[in-house]
């Protein structure tokens, strides 16, 4: 009789499980298992950064936009507040640059010298013309990388690292599973166009959380310009690639991309009123890309604001 009733529970409760995820109701899962990198509000305690382990609650009544793939999650949580196609293999281009990023600050060290040399270089066609022979900090390459996305910058990065750029994506890869990416595969330091070489916006989203809970990594993202001293002593003003930080007061990071092969890509960040909102677009077009992120954004600020939840708030466009 005790048997039965154990079988009878456990097939009731599988029922309830199935019968909520088809309600939207899921399960969260950390965005890095064992990370260091925490969240805290307040005085509340310091929890691991969650990402919903399946869509939850995706709104309908939101802007459209044109890019091939996109999400748009709560900063905090994780949440997903729309969305289209995001578990869709594609390229990324130079987004991925964030993975390279959090590669890299994981070695820590970042006042130790890197002498640039002529492998690093043989790239194109973004480059900060950086010469075989200078020397430069691993944080001045770091910021320069970010700011300029500078695939020379990249190679010199990965090879300092790792010794080499295969050995470097295989650390990309385990960093990418660590994070709970379960459809990318990565095979350079700086996106350029490879076979074999795709992510999705969804797993974009898990690499910016992280992104978005380190604090190099937000420090440089936020900057409209950043001045990198040249081993001759020259200081060159770089411009951030992310426009939207010069057009939207909200934006606070993260990473611009493109190629011909996957188009124009954005991960951008926006914060107002204790709300935070996370963006991935994937394979849309220069002349849509920025205003596109403006208004979803700026759209997913005023969801988090309304204190009803998603349904009684209208999105006015403004």
């Amino acid at each position: 009789m005790m048997r039965l009733i154990q079988l009878l529970m456990t097939g009731a409760a599988g029922w309830l499980l199935a019968s909520c995820a088809e309600q939207g109701v899921v399960r969260a899962i950390p965005v890095a298992p064992n990370s260091q990198h925490m969240y805290a509000q307040g005085d509340a305690q310091m929890v691991p950064v969650m990402l919903p382990e399946r869509p939850m609650l995706v709104a309908t009544s939101g802007p459209a936009i044109r890019a091939a793939s996109y999400l748009l999650l709560d900063a905090r949580t994780g949440q997903h507040l729309a969305g289209r196609s995001f578990e869709t293999a594609r390229g990324v281009a130079s987004t991925q640059k964030l993975v390279t990023a959090l590669v890299v600050l994981d070695a820590g060290n970042l006042d130790k010298m890197v002498r640039v040399q002529s492998s690093d270089v043989a790239v194109e066609p973004t480059r900060l013309g950086i010469r075989p022979g200078e020397v430069y900090s691993r944080r001045e390459l770091l910021y320069a990388f970010l700011v300029k996305s500078a695939n020379d910058v990249a190679n010199a990065l990965a090879r300092d690292n790792a010794g080499s750029i295969s050995a470097f994506t295989a650390k990309m890869n385990a960093k990418a599973r660590a994070l709970g990416c379960a459809n990318s595969n990565f095979k350079n330091p700086h996106g350029l166009t490879v076979g074999g070489q795709y992510s999705t916006a969804r797993d974009m989203a898990r690499v910016a959380m992280a992104a978005y809970r380190n604090d190099v990594i937000r420090d440089v993202v936020r900057r409209k310009h950043f001045n990198f001293r040249r081993a001759d002593g020259r200081v060159v003003s770089l411009t951030n690639t992310n426009e939207l930080l010069g057009v939207m007061p909200e934006c606070n990071g993260m990473k611009t991309g493109y190629t011909v092969a996957s188009g124009r890509c954005l991960i951008s960040t926006a914060a107002s009123g204790g709300r935070e909102v996370i963006l991935v677009q994937l394979g849309t077009k220069t002349k849509y890309i920025w205003e596109d992120a403006r208004i979803m954004m700026s759209w997913g600020l005023q969801r988090l604001r309304s204190s009803s939840g998603f349904t009684a708030d209208v999105w006015t466009g403004n």
